[in-house]
């Protein structure tokens, strides 16, 4: 990031439009989402919510000069209320970012926003192959548990998952 000045801050409603922009890319050009159809800001409102209760469950957006650049958000893992103290991560940048830290300024963001909130760990469900987001999720404590293979499809080809998990204070 020499040279670029970042901010991470909470993300806002007005934010949707570029974190929808962000996720698009991600729909339209790769296998790393599942979602197989780019969305529109109103079609996002759902997630924007489920992802903003300001405890738990958070979107911390890095800004530069043009705009958002990315995002790290936590949301639920699964329903059941014994696993409350598990969230899963995601996080996505701007083309024009990846590879530059932001990945690492955001995720550590946002283990620093919620350091005080009643989470054990945070896990991550990594599509593969994706070199740069394991190494990321390794760089920042997260291990291997194990890959579920072929299961999602995309592209007419079907895709694994690597899930990850750290303990929110490694």
């Amino acid at each position: 990031m020499a040279n670029a000045k970042v901010r991470v801050r909470t993300a806002v409603l007005d934010d949707l439009p570029a974190l929808t922009d962000i996720h698009n890319h991600y729909v339209l050009h790769t296998h790393v989402t599942f979602d197989l159809k780019p969305f529109t800001p109103d079609q996002r409102l759902p997630w924007f919510k489920d992802h903003s209760d300001g405890k738990r469950y958070r979107i911390l957006v890095a800004e530069d000069a043009s705009g958002v650049a990315g995002y790290a958000c936590t949301g639920r893992h699964r329903a059941k209320e014994a696993y409350d103290t598990t969230v899963e991560t995601s996080i996505q940048c701007r083309p024009d970012w990846v590879g530059r830290g932001l990945g690492t300024l955001l995720y550590t963001s946002l283990f620093e926003a919620l350091a005080d909130e009643d989470i054990h760990c945070v896990v991550a469900g990594i599509a593969q192959p994706n070199d740069a987001s394991n190494a990321l999720h390794a760089r920042l404590g997260f291990q291997i548990l194990g890959t579920f293979s072929q299961v999602g499809r995309k592209f007419g080809k079907y895709w694994d998952v690597t899930w990850m998990q750290r303990p929110l204070s490694p």
